[in-house]
């Protein structure tokens, strides 16, 4: 079994892809993959820089991924630009992890599981959703200022879209042993299903 989980950017995502992989899936975090493994790749830097000049690099010559993510989402034809250059990468990421353990439960975090057409990938979508002052807080406590955070928010399909598109949704407003519950209910479903 192979669980997308999406939603709004600072609604809980991560959380819920480490309660599924407390409880034996086998967890892909994809913007950790971007960051970890398809940035720091030498084809992805030289074509970085050949796009956005040296400026975009840090003093150890890796992308300097604030200064690149502040330009790319302020102008959505270099962030498109962006996405293709590495979610190819990451798909082929994702085909050898999977290849690699056959028969394992995945639990998958894709950010723009809807906006990039990717339902195909995962028997059942899960999306993870709060409230949005309460979604622009736990962005703000991570250090991006308002502005930052409303940009980034609205270069994503609207939540309520994500809702509606998603096999489940879990609603994280509620206590850390609130979400554990509706993760452990979640499970018991997707297991009965498939």
């Amino acid at each position: 079994m192979i669980v997308g989980i999406t939603g709004g950017i600072g609604c809980g995502k991560s959380t819920v892809g480490r309660l599924f992989e407390q409880r034996g899936f086998s967890r892909i975090d994809s913007d950790a993959l971007v960051r970890e493994r398809v940035l720091p790749c030498a084809g992805v830097v030289a074509a970085v820089c050949s796009r956005y000049g040296p400026g975009v690099l840090a003093e150890d010559g890796t992308i300097d991924r604030a200064k690149l993510g502040e330009y790319v989402f302020s102008h959505d034809e270099e962030r498109r630009w962006l996405e293709d250059l590495t979610h190819p990468l990451v798909f082929a990421i994702w085909r050898e992890e999977f290849a690699a353990r056959p028969g394992q439960h995945w639990a998958v975090e894709v950010p723009l599981l809807f906006e990039k057409a990717l339902e195909n990938w995962f028997d059942f979508t899960v999306c993870v959703a709060c409230a949005p002052d309460r979604q622009l807080a736990r962005l703000e406590q991570r250090g991006l200022p308002h502005g930052l955070a409303g940009q980034r928010i609205s270069k994503q399909l609207p939540l309520v879209q994500k809702i509606e598109r998603s096999d489940y949704v879990l609603w994280n407003e509620g206590s850390p042993d609130f979400l554990q519950a509706e993760v452990d209910r979640l499970i018991e479903v997707l297991t009965c299903q498939s």
